[in-house]
């Protein structure tokens, strides 16, 4: 039950950060919940090994490489979901910083509701 309240928050997550940057969309609220499952796959599965493979160059940056690594999953996602699109790298680095800062907000929410 979590992880559906936590795959909601992040497709409202989506929604709300497609209407406010440009060159980020979204065709509708099931595209929404299909890029927050999707972006939660390969942060599952791609993710650890892009980072391994990239080790070096992340140790060598102190670590600002794993921004350029969500951006790409970010793009990734947009390829392989239909009705979500980013116009590019930029967008897709600034989409996933934000992402990332909203959700945890969102989750913190979640977070006080549980106990």
């Amino acid at each position: 039950m979590k992880f559906i309240l936590r795959l909601l928050l992040s497709a409202l997550a989506v929604i709300l950060l497609a209407n406010i940057l440009p060159g980020v969309e979204v065709s509708a609220f099931g595209s929404a919940v299909l890029v927050a499952l999707v972006l939660s796959l390969l942060n599952l599965i791609v993710k650890p090994i892009l980072v391994i493979l990239t080790l070096p160059v992340t140790i060598l940056t102190l670590g600002l490489f794993l921004l350029v690594i969500n951006a790409l999953i970010i793009l990734l996602a947009s390829s392989l979901v239909s009705g979500f699109s980013v116009d590019g790298f930029w967008q897709a680095l600034l989409f996933s910083l934000l992402l990332s800062v909203l959700e945890s907000v969102l989750f913190a929410f979640l977070k006080e509701d549980s106990k």
